[in-house]
């Protein structure tokens, strides 16, 4: 049996919405499906996973926890009471990089709508964990426009990440929406993987195998304290 058989795997999914007044809020097209195959496919190997989403329009995997959020600072609060029990943590999540600064209680109207809103930094969720990880194995992704693996490799080095999963936006029958996906794989030790186009659950189930087999060489290569 693989020594990673029983880990707890804390896994991000979906876009977060940041509202302005009750019915507008800047959100992304994230729909969640890769965080929800990475569930899937992890639960698959035995793990116990743990999946905070913001909203979307999918099953909840059976077997998971799922813990439903809204905003970049509810996912963060989430991922922050989970994060020191899990072994693996997997930041597939789609965050805001922006909130507005002001919140109307009331519908703003056109007419009288400002034509500029004004915004702040919501919190790095995975820089923010990068920091304090211990033993955790993180997983971060990259959605990218252009620069793929230039922009992935900085934010592996940058937010302390163990691997960086990078894909390109904008290439037709893949990314946002879709259920199939070409990645890159950018590890620490600066070797990289290829895979696709195929589908999320099959990439999904590829990445938790790789992070199996990974941390049970790693295991396997540590010296016994006994």
């Amino acid at each position: 049996m693989s020594k990673t058989s029983s880990l707890r795997c804390l896994i991000t999914a979906g876009p977060t919405q940041e509202f302005i007044d009750p019915v507008r809020f800047i959100s992304n097209p994230s729909t969640g499906k890769m965080g929800f195959a990475l569930a899937e496919a992890a639960l698959k190997q035995g793990w116990s996973v743990d999946l905070v989403s913001g909203p979307v329009n999918l099953q909840e995997p059976d077997g998971a926890i799922l813990y439903p959020v809204v905003s970049a600072e509810s996912m963060y609060h989430q991922v922050d009471a989970l994060f020191d029990a899990c072994d693996v943590c997997i930041m597939a999540a789609a965050v805001s990089d922006f909130t507005p600064i002001e919140y109307s209680e009331l519908k703003v109207k056109k007419d009288t709508a400002k034509r500029t809103i004004h915004l702040a930094k919501t919190i790095d969720i995975l820089k923010t964990m990068g920091e304090r990880k211990q033993a955790q194995f993180i997983v971060g992704f990259a959605a990218e426009t252009d620069n793929l693996e230039a922009n992935a490799t900085h934010k592996l080095h940058a937010k302390n990440c163990d691997w960086v999963i990078a894909n390109k936006i904008g290439e037709e029958g893949t990314g946002f929406g879709s259920d199939n996906n070409t990645i890159t794989i950018l590890k620490k030790d600066g070797t990289t993987e290829t895979h696709g186009p195929t589908s999320k659950l099959a990439l999904a189930q590829t990445i938790i195998q790789a992070i199996s087999d990974t941390l049970d060489n790693t295991s396997e290569n540590t010296p016994s304290s006994e």
